[in-house]
């Protein structure tokens, strides 16, 4: 399974507990998923690290490399501005474009009320948790 999380959904893996935390380690740690990220999702993560969590700069680098080790890193495809309300929003949606990716894991709202895009379902972090479940 081919999978993008967008910058939320790294942020709440790396830096805090819980859900994502738990997603994050077991598609990167099971092989069940495939994670395809782009430079724009990992540039975001980088920069919120700093701005929001103020994590040091010596460590949001050294995530950053491990992150492009352990996942698919894919340049964005352009998608019509009118494909989410959100500008910001469409590199992730190119993002997954050009994974092929089978999902799109956010926490984003704007992205979420998509409910897929061209056929790729866009999930909450619990949504996708829970279909792995099965």
């Amino acid at each position: 399974m081919r999978v993008v999380f967008d910058t939320n959904v790294l942020l709440s893996g790396v830096m805090t507990r819980g859900i994502c935390e738990a997603l994050l380690d077991v598609c990167l740690s099971s092989g069940v998923c495939t994670v395809v990220v782009s430079e724009h999702i990992l540039d975001e993560f980088a920069r919120h690290a700093e701005t929001k969590f103020g994590a040091p700069a010596d460590e949001i680098r050294r995530t950053v490399r491990f992150l492009r080790r352990r996942m698919e890193l894919v340049e964005p495809v352009q998608v019509p501005v009118k494909s989410c309300r959100d500008p910001d929003d469409l590199p992730v949606l190119g993002t997954a474009l050009a994974a092929g990716a089978d999902c799109l894991v956010t926490g984003d709202r704007d992205l979420l009320d998509l409910g897929q895009f061209h056929s790729i379902p866009i999930l909450s972090p619990r949504a996708f948790h829970d279909g792995l479940q099965r």
